[in-house]
């Protein structure tokens, strides 16, 4: 039987409608809140860069990271010495000097290193790999650095000059050894006369005077 009562579904005040209304702010806050932290996760693009340099970096932290490049900011010291660096990582690794740790070993012959890096050159001694070749002759070499030096023989390049009197070398360790002509340091000495000498082979070549060795013979 028909009791006239009416039931409004559509109204703006009835329950279903506020129900409704309810459930579309839900949905339009969690959609919010995905695209804001999905906002958040990097997307690839480099859009922040330096204002020194023009850099660009996909993070903030990383931009903020190089801007101390620039600036000379330094966040993290060293409480042994004092030396100061601009990330973390880098002042873990200083630290081994201090500490002595050793964490990466040869695993052909024990040999430890403070860096991975030190390690892979070393491992190069066991596996005979030489990755870095010479454009202009083909030889190979085991590090970078030995390429670059070895390089300056086919240009001439000789960057490290002496104050002193403007001789040059192609190494820095042969620029170092030269100065001593000028100043007279002789920092290898021998423990059993107490003479010293500029180089150090010069000193093992004296020690045999003391042991006897003869280490060359005719055949």
């Amino acid at each position: 039987m028909y009791t006239g009562e009416r039931r409004d579904y559509g109204g703006s005040s009835g329950e279903p409608q506020q129900q409704h209304e309810a459930e579309e702010a839900e949905k339009s806050l969690s959609t919010s809140e995905h695209l804001k932290k999905h906002q958040r996760k990097p997307t690839g693009k480099k859009s922040h860069h330096c204002s020194d340099c023009g850099k660009r970096f996909t993070l903030k932290a990383d931009l903020n990271r190089h801007e101390r490049t620039h600036t000379g900011e330094t966040s993290y010291s060293c409480d042994q010495c004092g030396k100061s660096f601009t990330h973390p990582s880098n002042l873990r690794v200083h630290q081994r000097i201090h500490t002595g740790e050793k964490p990466y070993s040869c695993d052909q012959c024990g040999k430890s290193f403070t860096h991975s890096s030190n390690l892979r050159v070393h491992q190069r001694i066991h596996t005979g790999e030489k990755p870095y070749s010479c454009d202009q002759c083909g030889k190979s070499f085991s590090q970078s650095n030995i390429l670059i030096t070895h390089q300056r023989t086919h240009t001439g390049e000789k960057p490290y000059s002496c104050d002193q009197c403007g001789k040059s070398f192609v190494e820095s360790g042969t620029l170092t050894i030269h100065k001593r002509t000028h100043t007279g340091e002789k920092p290898y000495s021998c423990d059993q006369c107490g003479k010293s000498f500029a180089q150090s082979y010069i000193l093992i070549t004296h020690q045999r005077t003391h042991t006897g060795e003869k280490s060359y013979s005719c055949d």
